[in-house]
């Protein structure tokens, strides 16, 4: 029985750390730094350019946190207190008569020489606009004081913050029109193989219907990404580097399959004529050949072309590369432990990715981990991951990454 606990040894295989590593760092090195000032309406998905900075407390006022009556509470001796004004949210109310009590509201001013706010339950309202306190009441209670959330000058958003409803909230609460926001990543996506056509045509022998492109960008627009969707390279060297050469005005070229040392890998030719091109073996099930390179100076990530193959190296490694591009710090996704729902006899040499979803607070994996098989990704919710030289019995922990955490 092996638990979750350190990776185990990769061999000549490449960590997934460390080529995680080697993109971000290249990403650092290329970060995209044009920007665009937009409506804050239109922010969501985006990445925040500039440090937010507050320019006014919040509350810039005192407010009370109930429905109820402010008082001062040197002012109540256990006897009855007259109400001098009644005060709503968005009215500017008069200092407090001594002596007296006044009918607040929820976010509403609390007036001058009032220190406390007692809530309408714990009170008892008499004839003659008198009201009785019935509890115990202490300086400050129900009170929200100003700066309570934010104060003039400090950071409420960092540059590189992924801007969604919460973030926009925010920003509209310290009266924020408009965001400076990074310019979206520009993302070319093509596939290779004269094996692959397009869904809706009619398939010939030896051939199949291309996945990847469609899912590739439907997730990058998920991501906020410009997506240029360049098609299917087929098996031709002239027709590759024409293609490749059309490609000038994007940030990355993200391919699926046809990058490799095989004489029929054009792609990979095509890098190595007129670039550059590094192919590692990462120690990664599915998805071990991963390649990273430059076409005429254009940065350029080759993912393995089995779909589950391309789901799992594009959520681990090309994911947070086109996100720190944009200047995001917080890159990789959330995972937390649960028990696993399965046994793992067999320790493999490769950290292993397997489609799988929580049932009754345990991780169970699809019948079929093949990388060729998508349907495994659909029925999941989750990657259950199994670290290298690991086995395992049905009750020991290992690490679950939601879907929901890579997908957008």
């Amino acid at each position: 029985m092996n638990p979750v606990g350190k990776p185990g040894k990769t061999g000549s295989l490449m960590a997934v750390e460390v080529a995680l590593a080697r993109l971000l760092e290249m990403a650092e090195s290329s970060r995209i730094r044009e920007r665009e000032r937009l409506p804050l309406a239109q922010v969501q998905g985006r990445i925040l350019a500039d440090d937010l900075v507050s320019t006014l407390d919040l509350p810039p006022w005192p407010n009370s946190a109930m429905d109820g009556y402010a008082l001062r509470i040197a002012d109540w001796t256990g006897e009855p207190l007259v109400v001098s004004q009644k005060i709503f949210a968005g009215q500017a109310p008069e200092a407090l008569r001594p002596g007296t009590c006044a009918r607040i509201f929820t976010g509403a001013p609390v007036p001058a020489g009032a220190d406390c706010v007692e809530m309408q339950e714990n009170t008892e309202v008499q004839e003659d606009e008198l009201v009785r306190f019935n509890e115990t009441m202490a300086a400050g209670q129900n009170i929200r004081p100003q700066g309570q959330e934010t104060t003039v000058g400090e950071l409420v958003l960092p540059a590189g913050t992924r801007l969604g409803p919460i973030e926009q909230g925010l920003s509209a609460s310290l009266g924020c029109a408009e965001l400076d926001v990074v310019r979206k990543v520009r993302v070319a996506v093509l596939s290779t193989g004269d094996e692959l056509i397009e869904p809706g045509q009619t398939l010939g022998p030896g051939q199949i219907y291309n996945s990847n492109r469609v899912l590739l960008c439907s997730w990058l627009q998920r991501l906020g990404c410009e997506v240029i969707d360049a098609g299917i390279l087929p098996d031709d060297l002239a027709t590759t580097r024409a293609r490749l050469g059309e490609l000038k005005d994007v940030d990355l070229i993200l391919s699926t399959g046809g990058v490799s040392v095989g004489e029929a890998d054009f792609l990979g030719i095509a890098l190595r004529e007129e670039g550059e091109l590094t192919l590692w073996k990462l120690a990664i099930k599915p998805g071990k050949p991963l390649t990273f390179g430059h076409f005429r100076g254009v940065p350029v990530i080759g993912l393995p072309g089995n779909p589950a193959s391309t789901l799992v190296t594009f959520a681990l490694l090309a994911r947070p590369y086109l996100l720190r591009r944009q200047g995001v710090k917080e890159v990789e996704p959330l995972k937390f432990q649960v028990p696993a729902g399965f046994d793992w006899p067999k320790a493999g040499n490769r950290r292993e990715y397997l489609r799988g979803r929580l049932e009754n607070g345990r991780a169970i994996i699809y019948k079929n981990q093949s990388s060729g098989v998508l349907r495994s990704a659909a029925w999941a919710d989750g990657l259950v991951e199994v670290l290298e030289d690991r086995t395992l019995i049905e009750g020991d922990h290992v690490n679950f990454i939601p879907l929901s955490e890579v997908l957008g």
